[in-house]
């Protein structure tokens, strides 16, 4: 249970913070739901922020249950998560998460929104190469260079069959 609660702290914290908080300071809280005209961008815009949600959900549960640990430097990840949507594609977490914000910007119709989407991206990218990448390779060695050999990174493909 005190797994459970360091990751819903995480993900208010940070997703949270990504896709609300910040989204909210540089519409400079402006943004309502109520000013939103309604029509198929809009529906799918949320159609694409609910994916983005269940996405997020699915991999933090995989991070929580098989791998016993959180997305964070204050409880890593214990197993190497390669199941669930880790077995597509190695990073579905930060692609739930852009799905969000991509949400956002169709929803509100914000140029301000799809920039801040775009540099979140780019230093997520960097984030990943620059310090989680090395870091799992350190962690779990050849498993990891194995899992790598065979999932992409950003783009989903074929299931990855092996295990940690």
């Amino acid at each position: 249970m005190l797994r459970w609660s360091r990751a819903f702290a995480f993900t208010v914290l940070v997703p949270g913070t990504v896709t609300v908080l910040l989204p909210y300071y540089i519409l400079d809280g402006s943004a309502s739901l109520r000013q939103v005209r309604w029509g198929p961008i809009v529906i799918a815009g949320e159609l694409v922020l609910l994916v983005g949600v269940g996405v997020y959900g699915c991999c933090l549960w995989e991070f929580v249950q098989k791998g016993q640990g959180i997305p964070a430097p204050i409880d890593h990840p214990k197993e190497l998560v390669v199941s669930g949507l880790y077995r597509y594609v190695r990073n579905p977490m930060y692609l739930g998460v852009l799905a969000i914000l991509i949400g956002e910007v169709l929803t509100l119709g914000s140029r301000a929104l799809l920039v801040y989407a775009a540099v979140w991206l780019l230093v997520v990218y960097m984030v990943i190469l620059v310090y989680e990448e090395p870091n799992l390779r350190a962690r779990f060695g050849e498993s990891y260079e194995q899992y790598c050999a065979h999932v992409r990174r950003w783009v989903p493909g074929r299931s990855f069959k092996g295990g940690p």
